[in-house]
């Protein structure tokens, strides 16, 4: 099978030759690292690593972690001191961060872009016009736009991503503000969940016209779960985010009828209560099930059959030695192989404290188990 073969049959549980060969990501310092450990430098990653070409298409446009103003809040350094710099990200959040050493830390979030119903109405929601000339010009959208007619003649999965709803609210308002705002001013919540469903709409509804046929999934970023469970309610989430995931998916398939729809949720901790609850709206894929958060793939595989699933790799048993790695994909892989719609991955990305010589061990025995 080739990749877009290996990827439709994934989401379709039809036979497979063997899992999809893919990785979530991998550090900057863990590849640096590996460089001082011998990792060739002149050979594709592909290849030494042993991944699969994609065999999707994605839109983009829609943002991930953060929404997708237009034009952007230009990232600038508000407080520069000798272990700390205050930062302003291109969410317009300002954050106290470790001078030098950003990655792998959380920072503290001083201020959020929207306190207020003014803050929303003045700054914010004019970048998410769905009707700003510049959204819809440039290279990259040019590009994009060609690329599509030739991913659907390839028969490669059209893929729209984009931030989630829970991810866009906290990413606007803040994790604890906003646990306020869904009591205190719900009608603001409201109004910034309808901007969220006009500009997405909009974007789908570009890809699915530039693609001449439609799209094959939506994937949102939601990370909505900590390592007990969800951050908000789901009558929270019933409330506030679904009415306008159902609106969207709707909106979608009316466009493209009798065209199978996917939608993914991607979302860090504890998802057992979240798997459920997104079913309640269609969700059919998963990812990355973290399972230092007590997620596992294999008993959540046996709950939901139907479920399609990526992720599942403990990225502390990479870190653990060669033992600690067999012990953890024979138990993991052969069942799941025999399931099917599954993509084996680490439960994010990949860190600096795993070694070259044992990433290397777990990609040669996930290639021997993955068939």
């Amino acid at each position: 099978m080739n990749p877009i073969e290996r990827l439709h049959a994934t989401y379709d549980f039809k036979p497979l030759d063997r899992l999809i060969r893919q990785e979530f990501y991998i550090w900057d310092e863990a590849i640096e690292r590996w460089k001082s450990e011998g990792m060739p430098t002149d050979v594709p990653r592909a290849e030494l690593f042993g991944f699969d070409a994609g065999g999707g298409c994605g839109i983009g446009m829609l943002g991930w972690c953060e929404p997708a103003f237009v034009p952007p809040i230009e990232e600038a350094v508000l407080d520069d001191g000798d272990d700390y710099q205050i930062i302003r990200d291109t969410a317009g959040r300002h954050q106290k961060v470790f001078k030098g050493r950003r990655h792998g830390f959380m920072p503290t979030y001083l201020k959020h872009a929207v306190t207020c119903d003014a803050d929303w109405e003045r700054d914010v929601l004019p970048l998410l016009s769905p009707t700003t000339p510049a959204r819809w010009q440039g290279e990259a959208i040019e590009k994009k736009a060609a690329q599509l007619p030739t991913a659907v003649a390839e028969g490669r999965m059209i893929t729209q991503g984009g931030i989630g709803g829970y991810m866009y609210l906290r990413a606007l308002v803040g994790p604890e503000e906003i646990c306020y705002m869904f009591l205190d001013n719900p009608g603001l919540i409201h109004k910034m969940m309808q901007a969220w469903l006009d500009l997405a709409d909009a974007v789908s509804a570009w890809a699915q016209k530039a693609s001449g046929v439609g799209i094959d999934e939506l994937f949102l970023a939601e990370d909505i779960c900590y390592n007990h469970g969800l951050l908000i309610s789901p009558d929270m989430v019933r409330e506030f985010i679904f009415p306008y995931y159902q609106q969207l998916l709707a909106n979608i398939r009316s466009r493209q009828p009798g065209r199978r729809l996917h939608f993914q949720v991607d979302t860090d901790g504890n998802c057992n209560e979240a798997i459920g609850l997104y079913r309640e709206v269609g969700m059919n894929v998963m990812s990355p099930f973290e399972i230092a958060a007590g997620n596992d793939v294999v008993a959540t595989a046996r709950k939901y059959p139907d479920l399609v699933m990526s992720g599942g790799i403990d990225k502390r048993v990479l870190a653990a030695g060669a033992d600690a790695i067999d012990e953890y994909v024979e138990r993991v892989i052969p069942p799941m192989v025999k399931r099917g719609g599954f993509v084996p991955t680490c439960d994010h990305g990949v860190p600096d404290n795993v070694s070259y010589a044992d990433y290397m061990h777990y990609r040669k025995r996930i290639m021997e188990l993955d068939h």
